[in-house]
């Protein structure tokens, strides 16, 4: 529990410094991201609960990453995440989980994801801002990714790549569990000025 709120405060304090740095209030950030003002006022002061499509509308609005909003100071120039210590970040109603391993740094940075989706288990993404793009790498099992409404079957050892600004959903296929590594390249963010 007491992890669960210390990453809770960090997710508070790293939206309101992103919406601060964007020079956008509350209601507007609300409106932009179609997430409601009482549910940001709450994620600000640390209370609630969000959940992995709230998170994502939050990043995508602010022009950031998912786990920019999670992270806390760098810790170095390595980084080694064990799957086991992140929590998931998803969970399905068959068992299937969804876990930000970690994001890498620099201009254009890449969200590096693990899932697991049981057979007929679904995840509807909702669009995703211009620029994004994500790749599906099956490790083992079978899935089908819908981008657009057209199904694209993606098997172990196969890659699928596609642009991350349609809708898009990931289900189980087949008797066994998909496990699979996902990636979100998101575009440059806005240049720093020193």
């Amino acid at each position: 529990m007491v992890e669960t709120a210390a990453a809770l405060r960090t997710v508070a304090r790293n939206v309101r410094a992103a919406r601060t740095r964007a020079g956008l209030s509350l209601e507007e950030l609300s409106r932009r991201s179609q997430v409601s003002k009482g549910a940001l006022v709450a994620l600000e002061k640390a209370q609630g609960n969000p959940n992995l499509a709230t998170l994502v509308r939050l990043a995508d609005t602010l022009g950031i990453s998912v786990s920019a909003l999670m992270q806390g100071p760098s810790e170095g120039r390595v980084r080694i995440v064990d799957a086991d210590a992140v929590a998931p970040l998803w969970t399905g109603e068959r068992g299937g989980d969804a876990r930000l391993m970690l994001t890498t740094s620099g201009p254009a940075p890449v969200e590096v994801w693990r899932w697991r989706l049981e057979p007929d288990e679904t995840y509807p993404s909702h669009p995703h801002q211009a620029g994004v793009v994500e790749t599906v790498s099956v490790t083992s099992g079978r899935m089908v990714l819908i981008v657009d409404g057209v199904e694209h079957p993606v098997e172990a050892g196969q890659t699928a790549t596609f642009d991350g600004d349609a809708p898009h959903t990931y289900r189980g296929s087949g008797t066994e569990t998909c496990s699979l590594i996902m990636t979100v390249h998101l575009p440059p963010g806005p240049a720093s000025t020193t």
